[in-house]
């Protein structure tokens, strides 16, 4: 005859199972979503990658088209540069 101590022991062992179960199911769900989280930090590096070096080409190409403005533009540009943090 099984005592009630036994039927709660194996109830445990039930519980203890279907927990670690659902552990290795909740682990299994997060690894893909961080896979899939990865793929698209991924993708989005390489959008953001290609559009700066689409930036800098397109700087390269106006500084070789147009020296003087470029030069004269930089000239500005540090000049505004430097009277804003000579105000700080």
């Amino acid at each position: 005859m099984t005592t009630s101590s036994d039927r709660l022991g194996k109830e445990a062992m039930k519980v203890k199972k279907d927990l670690q179960q659902m552990g290795g199911t909740a682990k299994d769900i997060v690894d893909d979503q961080l896979e899939q989280v990865g793929e698209i930090a991924s993708e989005y590096y390489e959008q953001g990658r290609d559009k700066v070096h689409g930036v800098a080409c397109a700087c390269e190409q106006f500084i070789r088209d147009k020296p003087l403005r470029s030069v004269l533009m930089a000239v500005g540009i540090g000049w505004l540069l430097g009277g804003i943090w000579k105000r700080r």
